[in-house]
């Protein structure tokens, strides 16, 4: 089996790269990127290559699946920058693999693509048109609602997309540093335990899940024969008081417009990369049942949500990364040239 992915060098990546070359099922895997890595795996080889203007139609002839996992977070101050890398290029991946007569494609959406739904647990029926305001959660709508014409007109594809949670690992502690909080938030003061109070905005309710157990469901995907949606998600869920328990601190709750409005000034003074909007559409997010997933595609986390959370707190404040442009480390001596299973 010759797998490609979109993609390959970034947090869930990274996590299926390590568990598709475990696999004895495949062959050879294509991972493209913008920036080549130090980081060469087994059955692995980079090509480099823009989704927005690369030949992927020449690059996924002979593939027998293609997964998408390339995403833009920045710059949210150019939207249409972000709506060109994530929807125009996610949709030439999409036609590119139609054209070059892929079986299979396997494509990353997120939480972040469900409806309003504060306070509710769902299932894959849930409506998928986001809160819009957001670019990240409207181009993510979009490209559901795409998909769903995309199977319609290719009825013999075999077409699995993933919905995951908040993803996390060690290795992706300074990416994630830099793509939310940005260089004026302190390192050590990331680390649980070292912040006396943590102010919390009021109804905050989210899940995690590891990478590795991420690019596990994704691995399961690539080789067997699921098709159609999946949530993924580990127990439990994190609110106030686990926030209070993972960060070690008394937390306090805060209203979740003064927190927005203190995001919104930061974000307009490029003091923050994360946009107030991002806020606005956590704060409504459901949480996810993942039966599905654990039913039809056998897969269990083997990390909890808190677990996930700790481990990359602790590579934040240590300024952890990994041999790959988007994971590079805060710290030189953090780098990591191992995976992290």
């Amino acid at each position: 089996m010759k797998v490609l992915v979109t993609g390959a060098t970034g947090n869930i990546g990274t996590s299926l790269l390590h568990a598709l070359e475990a696999d004895p099922t495949v062959d050879e895997v294509v991972g493209l990127a913008r920036r080549l890595p130090a980081w060469l795996p087994d059955k692995a080889r980079f090509i480099k290559a823009d989704i927005r203007s690369a030949d992927l139609v020449t690059l996924c002839r002979d593939v027998d699946v293609v997964v998408h996992l390339a995403w833009a977070f920045q710059p949210t101050h150019r939207p249409l920058t972000t709506w060109e890398v994530n929807v125009l290029g996610g949709i030439r991946v999409l036609e590119a693999a139609a054209e070059a007569g892929v079986s299979s494609l396997v494509y990353a959406s997120s939480v972040g693509a469900y409806s309003p739904g504060p306070g509710r647990q769902v299932d894959e029926n849930w409506p998928t048109h986001s809160l819009p305001t957001a670019g990240y959660g409207r181009e993510k709508a979009y490209l559901e609602r795409y998909l769903d014409a995309f199977e319609l007109r290719h009825p013999s594809m075999r077409v699995v997309r993933f919905r995951p949670c908040f993803v996390f690992k060690r290795h992706s502690a300074s990416e994630q540093r830099r793509l939310f909080a940005g260089p004026l938030l302190p390192r050590p003061l990331i680390r649980p335990g070292r912040l006396p109070v943590l102010p919390v905005p009021v109804g905050l309710k989210f899940q995690a899940v590891h990478a590795d157990d991420v690019g596990e469901a994704f691995r399961l995907a690539v080789v067997g024969p699921a098709t159609g949606a999946f949530n993924l998600a580990a127990d439990p869920i994190i609110d106030r008081d686990r926030l209070a328990e993972i960060f070690e601190a008394r937390t306090v709750p805060v209203p979740g417009q003064v927190v927005r409005a203190g995001l919104a000034a930061g974000w307009r003074l490029r003091a923050v990369p994360a946009e107030d909007a991002l806020l606005q559409l956590l704060l409504n997010l459901p949480t996810l049942h993942a039966t599905r997933a654990r039913q039809e595609l056998g897969w269990t986390p083997r990390h909890s949500g808190v677990d996930a959370m700790r481990e990359v707190l602790h590579g934040m404040a240590d300024g952890a990364g990994f041999a790959t442009p988007p994971l590079k480390p805060d710290r030189a001596e953090a780098l990591s040239h191992t995976p992290s299973r």
